[in-house]
């Protein structure tokens, strides 16, 4: 029987925050996965930056390490490269991962490196209570911005289909089971992966029943997600209608198999050097 992979730490988050969702669905897609003999628990390493996201690391019993600030990606590379036998799950808020982080993303997604990422996108940072992200509305009145952002806000899933990422979805916190299907396929995808949430942050930035009403599942209405052109269209900033689901899937060479070739560093009896294994791929 697989284990509950519950923790003793205390759960600190708001009541009603969407993060609770995620923590579930996560644990649910890894029980899922272990009883169906998709993989074994103790091959699981997560990783999670700073920011209220990150507490997701203390409530899950499963192999991983504590990255810094944006640091994510960069983490779960080495892991890889270390050995790509393990199913590397990285958390990120979007302050995490768009802003301090964007440029380890960015790199992680155009190398193809087989690392899943899951962004908890509240669009406001809200560890520090309330100023605004990369992903938050033009106009948003918060800490940082009492009279209103003048920023434009990024969009997630156009930056990374323009840096080549293999798997680019995204789901809302208020479905807890297309989450945890998604997070599955996710996983399974042989590359790099990011899904970007909708999580709202109720005491913050409380973006709830504008997602409840608004989201609908591209892939039930018949999206082709191997044609990157209607991917990026879909993908387009709407606020009538929101889809979430997989907008792009593809297949290729990823960065470990490019690199290492079969090789499993962390199983040689001495583990070759960082700068030996690039002058190998160089």
């Amino acid at each position: 029987m697989v284990r509950d992979l519950d923790t003793p730490v205390e759960n600190t988050w708001c009541p009603g925050c969407g993060n609770f969702s995620l923590l579930n669905a996560t644990k649910m897609a890894f029980r899922e996965m272990a009883e169906s003999g998709d993989l074994n628990l103790e091959e699981i390493v997560i990783s999670s930056g700073i920011g209220c996201h990150a507490k997701i690391f203390d409530y899950i019993e499963v192999n991983g390490f504590y990255s810094i600030h944006g640091r994510v990606p960069a983490t779960l590379t080495g892991v890889k490269i270390a050995n790509p036998k393990l199913k590397a799950v990285g958390f990120a808020g979007d302050g995490d991962a768009y802003d301090e982080g964007v440029s380890h993303l960015v790199h992680a997604a155009r190398r193809n490196i087989d690392i899943t990422m899951v962004v908890h996108n509240n669009r406001v940072f809200a560890l520090t209570t309330g100023q605004f992200t990369p992903t938050t509305p033009k106009g948003f009145e918060g800490k940082s911005t009492p009279k209103g952002s003048v920023e434009e806000p990024l969009n997630p899933l156009h930056l990374m289909l323009s840096c080549n990422a293999s798997f680019v979805a995204r789901s809302f916190s208020g479905k807890i089971n297309h989450f945890k299907d998604l997070l599955i396929e996710a996983i399974n995808h042989p590359g790099f992966a990011i899904i970007d949430v909708l999580q709202p942050c109720v005491t913050f930035y409380n973006t709830w029943s504008y997602y409840k009403d608004r989201v609908y599942d591209l892939n039930e209405e018949g999206h082709d997600t191997s044609d990157f052109q209607a991917a990026w269209e879909m993908a387009e900033e709407n606020e009538d209608d929101i889809p979430i689901g997989l907008f792009y899937k593809e297949r290729r060479d990823t960065f470990e198999e490019l690199i290492l070739d079969g090789k499993i560093p962390a199983e040689r009896e001495t583990v070759p050097s960082l700068d030996s294994v690039i002058e190998g791929y160089i």
